[in-house]
């Protein structure tokens, strides 16, 4: 397993990655394009961005903005100002689109797409990815690595250090096969660390929960992280409609005081954390190792129940 080379007399990486998904969060998945969501996405744009850029200038944060291609062309003074403020810009598909359920060809298209307005906007091309809905297809990882993306933070085999994701074999009624390590580098997300589902009302989740229990969950993730992991990276994602709200600003920047309040603290971009990483020879050995892609559908007689 390799590790972080951190900066001399840091401890611990901390990205606050920040996923400014506006209007198109309510595009992609949740298909709720009218007025009322689409306020929603505007909130987040002329509202949560300035206090969450005012936030983090107040405690020397530089972090990472995943930014769907429909956000930088809808909203791009509040992408320019992100961008002038020395943030990342990662790539987050085009319009919020699920990855599992387009074509080959389409998501292919979307990725391009968002690239040409990260140029055409902002003069920049993105070193890193975050699947919109943090889920892959089949084609997902091949299109990741065929755009020569640094890194990726779009999935969970690890919590608190970054690692290679492989592709798996997926066999219904014998085991599974792990394939071959992607050179790419996984800076693993966490949805116990994303304020999305705890706190956004979408008319059929939950949300809304109490900011305190959210505040600890947090809290004692870095703590743990900080006290028992060499090397970590504590890697969290918010949302400007989500925690710019005023009673979820409060506790997020009561959590970047704990954080802050802690030696050797890196506030990191992702695309820092990813080069700052060391591969080692069994890291290597496993992306040097023979492919094996593909999915054996189950038996057509099968009665096994899948979740």
């Amino acid at each position: 397993m390799g590790h972080l080379q951190l900066p001399e007399g840091k401890k611990i990486a901390v990205n606050l990655g920040t996923d400014f998904d506006a209007q198109a969060l309510w595009l992609g998945g949740f298909n709720r394009p009218t007025q009322s969501f689409m306020s929603r996405g505007q909130f987040g744009a002329e509202v949560g961005v300035p206090r969450l850029l005012e936030l983090y200038r107040r405690y020397d944060v530089t972090t990472t903005w995943f930014t769907p291609g429909h956000s930088v062309d809808t909203f791009p003074q509040q992408c320019k100002d992100v961008v002038e403020a020395g943030h990342e810009i990662g790539h987050h598909g085009y319009y919020h689109e699920i990855p599992p359920g387009i074509e080959r060809d389409t998501e292919r298209r979307l990725v391009d797409l968002a690239f040409a307005s990260y140029k055409n906007v902002l003069g920049l091309r993105p070193t890193g990815y975050r699947s919109p809905y943090w889920d892959y297809s089949e084609n997902t990882l091949d299109i990741i690595e065929e755009s020569g993306f640094l890194y990726d933070t779009s999935l969970m085999a690890r919590d608190l250090v970054p690692y290679h994701p492989q592709r798996w074999q997926i066999n219904w009624e014998k085991p599974n096969v792990a394939g071959v390590a992607s050179a790419v580098l996984e800076i693993p997300v966490n949805w116990y660390l994303d304020d999305f589902p705890p706190l956004a009302y979408t008319g059929v989740s939950t949300g809304m929960q109490d900011t305190e229990t959210i505040f600890r969950r947090w809290r004692d993730i870095f703590d743990y992280a900080y006290q028992n992991v060499a090397h970590p990276v504590f890697a969290s994602c918010v949302h400007p409609q989500i925690i710019g709200q005023a009673h979820n600003i409060m506790w997020y920047e009561k959590l970047i005081q704990h954080i802050a309040g802690h030696d050797g603290v890196w506030f990191a971009t992702c695309e820092e954390i990813a080069k700052a990483w060391v591969d080692d020879d069994e890291d290597k050995r496993l992306m040097s190792l023979p492919d094996v892609r593909g999915v054996e559908a189950p038996p057509a007689d099968s009665s096994f129940a899948r979740g």
